[in-house]
C-alpha cells in the first residue's frame, strides 16, 4: 500500500533513466532499488496481517519452524541456523514467545548442554491463525501470477546462493 497517493510515473524508472545518462548502466541500481521498495511493501503487508496475532515476522517464522519439526521442538542453535539469525536474535525471539506462553524451553533428553524450544498448544494455534492471515493476503505479493511468483523466488534464490546462503 502506498504511503500517499500513487505517483503518475515510476520513480525508480525515472531514477534509472537519469542514472544511465549521468553515471552509466542502471539495471542493477533499478533492480536493487525495486527489491528494497518491494521489501518495504511486503513488510508492511505482513506486519499488518500479523499484528492482530501479536506476532512479528521473526516470531511467526520461529513458530512455523517449530510446527514443521517432527517433535515440535528444536535446539535453539538449530533454530538460529535455519532462520539465519544471530544467537542473540534467536534468544530474544524465544524469550518473547516464551513470555507469551507460545513456546517453552525444555532440557534436551540426552545432551545436558542443549536447550530445546518446544511449541505449546497455544503457540500451535496462534501459528495456524497467523498463517491463515498471511495466506489471505498472499504474503503481500499482489500483482503477480503463480508462475511469476515461482520465477521471482527462483531468481532471488540465485542471488542468495551466490552470496553464500546455501550450497
Amino acid at each position: 500500500m502506498p504511503a500517499s497517493d500513487p505517483l503518475p510515473f515510476d520513480p525508480i524508472d525515472r531514477a534509472a533513466q537519469i542514472w544511465s545518462t549521468r553515471i552509466g548502466e542502471s539495471n542493477s541500481m533499478a533492480a536493487v532499488t525495486s527489491v528494497f521498495r518491494v521489501q518495504q511493501i511486503l513488510q508492511q503487508a505482513v506486519d499488518t496481517a500479523l499484528r492482530p496475532h501479536e506476532l512479528t515476522f521473526a516470531r511467526y517464522e520461529a513458530l512455523v519452524l517449530l510446527r514443521f519439526s517432527k517433535a515440535g521442538a528444536l535446539p535453539m542453535s538449530l533454530m538460529g541456523q535455519r532462520l539465519q539469525l544471530h544467537p542473540t536474535s534467536i534468544t530474544n525471539i524465544v524469550d518473547r514467545l516464551e513470555a507469551a506462553e507460545l513456546v517453552r524451553r525444555v532440557p534436551h533428553p540426552t545432551d545436558k548442554r542443549t536447550t530445546l524450544v518446544e511449541i505449546t498448544d497455544a503457540g500451535r494455534r496462534r501459528g495456524e491463525e497467523a498463517t491463515a492471515s498471511v495466506m489471505a493476503i498472499d504474503f503481500g505479493l499482489v500483482g503477480l501470477s503463480e508462475d511469476e511468483v515461482a520465477s521471482l523466488t527462483s531468481l532471488l534464490a540465485k542471488v542468495r546462493q551466490a552470496a553464500g546462503d546455501f550450497t
